[in-house]
């Protein structure tokens, strides 16, 4: 075989070789295994970290086929289990994934059974590498469960959670967990779980069904150990989209989740929910049914906070409706949107297991141009407080075409002393309900008590007006505005007459002072009697 001979897709690599080299010291056999070792060590050179685009890759591929569910594996053993049996398989603390290594995470996961019955892939992350994390029975302590651990060996996790020391650096809380479909939540310093986010949400409310996509696999960057940040990358999965994601964790006093996402639909959908919040209101002192119960308030969150485009900050409380309620606030451009938990002392719930007051409020807060939509707020009627029956996201008014993708990144900010709210005053409760009155009637009494700075300003003589307004079914019958000596801020009484009781009644109010805006908008709905 002549040296100079046609040897295909090597010869450019030989020229070059044959440049450096001269073409003296080398057989044409020599070369060619130099030429590997090259070509093995540009591929190493060439070879990235994992990342957001690969995970982007894989949804969009996802997105181009068919739609496949997931398999589910679970075992007679784990398919019937209760409530209080699965929680009765715990994770194993002293195993926990990087404590051996003294990293300032650690991981835990989460059992299959019940409702989690098909597996989800976690994955870490380190350099270059990408290393799947095994289920194994031995991680777990089943309890009084009847369960052999030797039947178990094809299983996967549910979910998994992350602990990093938050409330003293001895301990490691839990500060955010990934449990079922795309549902995650999380806490910061002095904080309970209560309400959780979603990845996505897919026509919620709507009469054809709601779909639920899910986190089907994850990738988590291993922390170096002076690390105050972790990163966790997600695969979304659904009949008719999918997405990738990657979470930024930051926790702290306010825990931090930033979100990047790419989201693609294989189908189009009529209602794509954005940054989806989930949360419970059962009653609250402006909305309490003929509920025997010792508590003054029961909720995980007791009013949607909307920051709009325009700058208007709005308040909306909560209600446990007897029927289905969706309501929205048109904005271009949000600044931001939350459920949020205002009420903090242990006096408005007196519920010493709950604790009420150590409730998150999660805060959305977009990056860059979210364009034109609206804010949604579903409230489902619930008879008790075992039931997440408040949703919130965004609503893009042009939804993304099958195949094109939708990228948007937003901050989550986890709360409990520092909730976002507008600068100047804000809504500090509504309450519902007549004082004394000699002669009762069929009005309706509100109260709302504002507080803020721009309220501790001024003297208690001064001109405050309670602007409100009331949409065609009520008649304003009489309003108020004075002083709570108590609380240093200002009261708007509220009273008003329904047309048609089987209508709802929308109201509107805010402070005004010498034709200067004082406070938020509080937007307040009357469901139907």
């Amino acid at each position: 075989m002549a040296d100079d001979g046609n040897i295909g897709a090597c010869s450019g690599f030989l020229l070059v070789m044959r440049l450096i080299f001269n073409g003296n010291f080398f057989s044409h056999f020599h070369r060619c295994v130099l030429l590997v070792a090259l070509l093995l060590g540009a591929t190493a050179g060439a070879a990235h970290a994992f990342d957001f685009d690969d995970v982007a890759a894989r949804a969009r591929k996802l997105a181009a086929e068919g739609y496949s569910k997931p398999q589910k594996n679970l075992p007679k053993a784990l398919t019937s289990l209760s409530y209080d049996q699965y929680r009765d398989i715990r994770f194993d603390p002293a195993k926990s994934h990087w404590r051996a290594e003294g990293l300032p995470f650690e991981l835990a996961f989460f059992h299959q059974g019940g409702f989690f019955d098909t597996p989800v892939r976690i994955n870490e992350l380190q350099g270059t590498a990408v290393r799947e994390i095994r289920f194994d029975p031995s991680l777990f302590n089943y309890g009084k469960n009847n369960i052999n651990p030797k039947e178990l060996g094809g299983l996967g996790f549910a979910g998994f959670r992350v602990h990093y020391p938050i409330n003293t650096p001895k301990y490691k809380d839990e500060v955010i967990v990934f449990l079922g479909a795309s549902y995650f939540r999380a806490v910061g310093k002095g904080q309970l779980y209560g309400l959780s986010a979603r990845g996505l949400a897919i026509d919620t409310a709507l009469a054809s069904g709601e779909e639920f996509p899910q986190f089907v696999e994850f990738w988590i960057r291993r922390p170096k150990p002076l690390d105050k940040e972790l990163t966790i990358f997600a695969l979304l999965d659904s009949p008719r989209a999918t997405g990738a994601y990657r979470f930024t964790l930051r926790p702290g006093i306010d825990t931090v989740v930033d979100v990047k996402a790419r989201l693609f639909l294989r189908e189009n959908v009529t209602k794509l929910g954005i940054a989806p919040l989930t949360s419970m209101f059962y009653f609250g002192e402006n909305h309490r049914p003929n509920i025997d119960d010792y508590r003054p308030e029961v909720h995980d969150s007791d009013g949607l906070s909307v920051h709009s485009g325009t700058g208007e900050w709005i308040w909306r409380p909560l209600v446990n409706p007897r029927r289905l309620l969706i309501t929205s606030f048109s904005s271009t451009n949000p600044g931001g949107f939350g459920l949020m938990q205002r009420d903090r002392n242990f006096g408005n719930y007196e519920d010493l297991e709950a604790k009420y007051q150590r409730r998150p409020s999660a805060w959305i807060e977009p990056k860059g141009n979210w364009g034109a939509g609206r804010v949604e707020l579903v409230q489902i009627p619930t008879p008790d407080e075992t039931n997440d029956n408040v949703v919130a996201y965004w609503v893009p008014d042009t939804p993304p075409k099958p195949g094109a993708p939708l990228d948007l990144e937003y901050r989550m900010l986890w709360q409990k002393d520092s909730d976002r709210r507008p600068p100047l005053a804000w809504v500090t409760q509504t309450r519902r309900g007549h004082g004394y009155r000699l002669k009762p009637d069929d009005s309706i009494a509100l109260f709302v008590d504002y507080d803020g700075p721009a309220l501790r300003k001024l003297q208690p003589d001064a001109k405050v007006e309670g602007m409100v307004n009331a949409d065609g079914n009520a008649k304003l019958l009489e309003v108020t505005t004075y002083p709570n000596e108590a609380s240093g801020g200002w009261r708007t009484a509220i009273r008003l007459r329904r047309i048609d009781e089987k209508k709802p009644v929308e109201l509107r109010a805010y402070l005004r002072h010498n034709n200067t805006t004082l406070s938020e908008t509080w937007s307040y709905i009357l469901p139907p009697e």
